[in-house]
């Protein structure tokens, strides 16, 4: 087994620890650049990109770093950052896919083509940074968030509205903060940075086809904020892991067999059972109206062709079409569906309810009701939780507590207890309110 790489220690020529980041382009508009023929893409993206800019590049000797691609062995060039306000310089090579995709043209199939990529090379960076196209960025945010488990390292997507090459370009800032995020907080989800903006990955959609402000989490806060003093970062937000496992990745996605329906005024009962009877459909993802309300039909005609489809075993989810809220049964519309077999997606977005619902179905071994179930509850941080844990003292007095202990029992829980002030991470777990202050180390790298 390859071991993991040490990064701590001064970097050449500099008196700061430096971090290593992997940048893994897919394509995408931030890396195109003006043709006869309009944009396409373009290779050499480090030197050409990022090489002749002071802020991706402090001009320090040259340093090979090595990456994993197929079981391949590459030697990559390096660039390095000048240090920043934490005092760190962030190195970071570039992986490029060939050929570079268009990002309205992937499909499940480049979803794990970056999993896997990550995977490979887990051991090896303190955080990654995928490059791709803002089009189906959301939903690649959503797939990877599901697709990989026990996640312990920042995956941040990034990309841009404009060129990196464009005089006007939010490039520059979407990537540096990007890279800076990815190789000095220890946030282990998949995330997506834009105009000075952390999201959750599957929380997000894409909201403006030109603004620089281009995306938004309408049901959640941001995780991170970049400012003029820094990056502020919403800890409490942050998911950690609950859990000792190692690293894994989904490699399939069941997208194939998935489809997206918007209800509209008028829609026909013929046109929803079409849908609904393409050979070998598993699961629908329903856009309703407001708060999960769609039109019955003449005599319920509708809603029976949703109840049939429920009896074949078809997954069908129910999401809002509305930007902010969640589906709910407070109107007679949104019940009857409910009592048709149709799940309940609370304030899931389109693009995270279809890739879970693709991830679930890919799983070996769940049965319908397993699917169901799993979707009406939070699996990565994709939907708010209608539910708190809540925990409470056992009854009766501490010593009749005490009493019942075993013997070996005690000397577990003595052990344990002295052991939580030497274990920083054990108390963080046991106590995620605490102030980040109290924990540098656990937070900063």
């Amino acid at each position: 087994m390859r071991g993991p790489m040490v990064t701590e220690g001064k970097g050449p020529g500099s008196l700061y620890p430096e971090s290593r980041v992997l940048i893994i382009m897919t394509g995408g508009t931030i890396c195109m650049r003006d043709s006869v023929d309009g944009l396409v893409p373009m290779a050499g993206f480090l030197e050409n990109a990022m090489a002749p800019r002071p802020s991706f590049n402090d001009n320090s000797p040259p340093v090979k770093i090595h990456a994993y691609k197929n079981g391949v062995k590459l030697a990559l060039d390096s660039l390095r950052t000048p240090p920043s306000t934490y005092s760190r310089h962030i190195r970071y090579g570039i992986l490029e896919f060939q050929p570079l995709l268009d990002s309205s043209s992937i499909s499940s199939l480049g979803w794990t083509e970056i999993a896997m990529t990550i995977k490979e090379n887990y051991h090896y960076f303190d955080g990654f940074v995928v490059l791709h196209g803002t089009d189906s960025l959301a939903y690649t945010a959503s797939a990877l968030s599901f697709m990989m488990s026990d996640l312990g390292k920042p995956v941040v997507l990034t990309g841009s509205q404009a060129s990196i090459f464009a005089l006007q370009s939010d490039a520059v800032d979407n990537l540096l903060g990007s890279l800076i995020i990815a190789g000095t907080f220890v946030i282990p989800e998949v995330c997506l940075f834009f105009h000075h903006t952390l999201f959750r990955g599957n929380r997000t959609t894409k909201v403006s086809a030109s603004a620089f402000e281009a995306f938004d989490s309408p049901n959640c806060e941001p995780l991170a904020k970049v400012t003029s003093l820094g990056v502020d970062v919403n800890w409490s937000l942050v998911r950690r892991p609950t859990r000792i496992a190692e690293f894994q990745v989904t490699k399939y996605l069941d997208t194939a067999h998935v489809a997206c329906l918007r209800i509209f005024p008028g829609i026909k009962p013929e046109m929803v059972d079409s849908v609904l009877r393409v050979p070998n459909l598993r699961g629908l993802i329903l856009e309703t109206f407001g708060m999960g309300n769609a039109p019955g039909g003449v005599d319920g005609s509708l809603t029976k062709v949703f109840r049939q489809a429920v009896e074949r075993g078809i997954v069908i989810v129910n999401v809002s079409q509305c930007t902010n809220g969640f589906v709910s049964p407070l109107y007679a519309s949104g019940t009857a569906l409910g009592r048709a077999g149709v799940v309940f997606g609370h304030d899931l977005t389109t693009e995270a309810a279809l890739t879970k619902l693709s991830y679930l179905l890919a799983l070996p071994g769940l049965t319908y009701a397993d699917i169901t179930a799993r979707m009406a509850h939070s699996l990565r941080g994709e939907m708010t939780e209608m539910t708190l844990p809540s925990f409470s003292h056992p009854a009766g007095t501490i010593d009749s507590a005490v009493g019942r202990l075993t013997a070996a029992g005690m000397l577990l829980t003595q052990a344990f207890c002295f052991s939580l002030p030497k274990h920083p991470l054990t108390l963080s777990l046991l106590l995620p309110t605490l102030p980040p202050s109290r924990f540098p180390s656990f937070h900063l790298r």
